[in-house]
């Protein structure tokens, strides 16, 4: 299915967010608080939108590794990693649940939009763990149902109705847009999904909403030993 959108993925996320997309990014890399010596991995990278925000010269990682699945994705994201001078990022095919990284090798990592859409997603947070160095950041970006009544009202009847109405035209797919609200009401909410970081082996755990609870931003750091279950291969 992302291969099928990915000419127009970009497009219909600037679109159907109204170009909010960009800024919610754009708090996640802040909330890294990077020094300019860190290498980040952008776990579920897609077209390395998130991997370029935490690359751009304010932002200041020394170096970016994006994953992704989708292969039709990536090429999309190394032709616009392709037209940055001396780019900073480096993406790579690999699996969530068996990330392609030594342990302790980066230094903060971010999701966006994707742990969702990971089959095992504790999995894969388990290898998030894996692969940060102590006291390294997790930030995890991920759409959620809004608490106030009257803004889950309208945005439900948006996300159900008017949403997948404009991906279906735009990207010519019967069912991607469609599956994007099945997705996000199936996610576990906000307190939910924290606890299922906590779980796994992150010391401190904080989720802030974004644009009134319709995203939210986990901001998870690796404190003290790693997590007993995280594999080590």
């Amino acid at each position: 299915m992302f291969d099928a959108i990915a000419s127009r993925y970009d497009l219909l996320n600037h679109l159907l967010s109204a170009g909010l997309d960009k800024q919610w990014r754009k708090r996640g890399v802040a909330a890294l608080k990077l020094s300019g010596r860190e290498t980040v991995l952008d776990l579920c990278t897609g077209t390395g939108d998130f991997a370029l925000a935490a690359a751009e010269p304010q932002s200041s990682a020394r170096r970016v590794v994006g994953i992704d699945f989708s292969a039709a994705m990536l090429q999309i994201g190394k032709q616009k990693v392709e037209r940055i001078p001396s780019s900073r990022i480096t993406l790579v095919r690999g699996d969530a649940t068996r990330i392609p990284l030594r342990d302790a090798s980066v230094d903060a990592a971010t999701i966006g939009f994707g742990i969702r859409n990971v089959e095992e997603p504790r999995q894969a947070c388990l290898e998030v763990l894996r692969v940060l160095r102590r006291d390294g950041t997790l930030v995890i970006l991920e759409f959620s149902l809004p608490r106030s009544p009257m803004v889950r009202k309208f945005y439900l009847w948006y996300f159900r109705r008017v949403l997948p109405l404009i991906g279906r035209l735009i990207s010519k797919h019967p069912k991607a847009y469609t599956y994007l609200p099945e997705s996000v009401e199936a996610f576990p909410s906000a307190d939910e999904f924290s606890e299922q970081l906590r779980s796994v082996g992150f010391g401190t755990v904080r989720a802030v909403p974004l644009t009134f609870g319709i995203v939210y931003m986990f901001v998870a750091v690796k404190d003290g030993a790693p997590s007993p279950d995280a594999i080590i291969y």
